[in-house]
């Protein structure tokens, strides 16, 4: 006490107080704040033996503490006495009834849609038709609006998941059972109304699936392409509309759905032709990844088609590469340079 005394005197500054009995005692900054606090009336044997006291008290409780955390005995003991104290101060009737896993199987939920093989078309304005073989058989003529044309006929059955992609990176989910039976002498649905997609939204490429295997490829202007596994769109809960369906860092050229991985030819608006085997394009989970450089292009070039190769050329070797990117080939007579967009 009379060394503390004797600290505070000596100083000269008030702030310098604590840091000053800090030095004296050897001892931290709360306790240098307790001293400092101290009053005369507490400098009494009575209030130090008190303080003595209590820190005696205190090293009995953490002794007894280290000690029960080191008994497995003692620490069940004292969850026990707790959960009794709790059961008497709050025992109530359960308000919830408790549901425990059955060992019996349980039955998948069946699906009473009708399924039965249909035939599936897009057009390049937007429009959607599912016509039965027997309909089509009975009238093969597609009505279509002036100026527009089919881009995509795929056959499926009733069942069959839809997915249409946009021009606003987003993708529409549904099912062919969602759309009715029609005749190929009428114009079909009008995607964006049916679907209810946002104002100025545009569909422009259609997947087909029923188990969400295999691949989409989606072709960009700049040269890249991007690979995303299908199961990626597959969704738990019925959701119909999904962002960021592909990326939006470059035009979408074209978009491929692949059963598997083939060759792919690309072409840029110089008629330069490449054909990639899709195995060289690794392929990611992120729907909207950016892709890896394909078609290496001259200046103020763009990417302008891409399509599953199925032969034709004479030397298709001359527009094959081992590495990506590639710079591909000027076409030789009488290969094709037929350029597919989603212009």
């Amino acid at each position: 006490i009379d060394k503390a005394i004797r600290i505070v005197r000596e100083t000269e500054e008030e702030r310098e107080v604590v840091p000053n009995l800090m030095i004296g005692f050897g001892i931290d900054e709360t306790q240098a704040e307790f001293v400092a606090e101290i009053r005369l009336r507490q400098l009494n044997r009575e209030y130090i033996l008190k303080r003595t006291d209590e820190i005696g008290e205190l090293e009995k409780d953490i002794a007894e503490m280290e000690s029960t955390l080191q008994s497995r005995r003692k620490i069940r003991s004292v969850i026990t006495s707790e959960l009794r104290q709790v059961i008497k101060k709050y025992s109530q009737p359960r308000k919830s009834i408790l549901i425990f896993p059955s060992d019996e199987p349980q039955e998948a939920e069946e699906d009473d849609t009708p399924d039965y093989p249909v035939n599936l078309f897009f057009t390049r304005e937007g429009y959607f038709k599912k016509i039965t073989n027997q309909s089509l058989r009975m009238s093969a003529d597609q009505k279509l609006k002036e100026g527009d044309s089919i881009t995509q006929s795929v056959t499926a059955t009733n069942r069959s998941e839809l997915l249409f992609f946009t021009d606003k990176c987003q993708v529409y989910k549904t099912t062919a059972a969602d759309f009715d039976d029609t005749k190929a002498s009428v114009l079909g649905d009008y995607l964006p109304a049916k679907l209810g997609m946002d104002s100025g939204e545009n569909p422009v490429f259609m997947a087909v699936t029923t188990d969400y295997q295999g691949y989409l490829l989606f072709a960009f202007e700049n040269g890249k392409a991007a690979k995303v596994p299908l199961s990626a769109y597959a969704t738990k809960t019925r959701r119909r509309k999904l962002a960021n369906a592909y990326s939006d860092k470059a035009r979408l050229v074209q978009a491929l759905q692949l059963a598997e991985d083939c060759e792919v030819l690309f072409t840029s608006s110089d008629t330069r032709m490449l054909i990639v085997h899709s195995g060289l394009i690794p392929a990611k989970v992120t729907k909207d990844t950016q892709g890896v450089a394909v078609m290496a292009l001259k200046k103020k070039h763009l990417l302008v088609s891409a399509r599953i190769y199925d032969g034709g050329f004479a030397d298709p070797k001359r527009y094959m590469v081992r590495t990506l990117p590639g710079a591909g080939a000027l076409p030789k007579d009488g290969d094709a340079t037929e350029q597919l967009t989603l212009a």
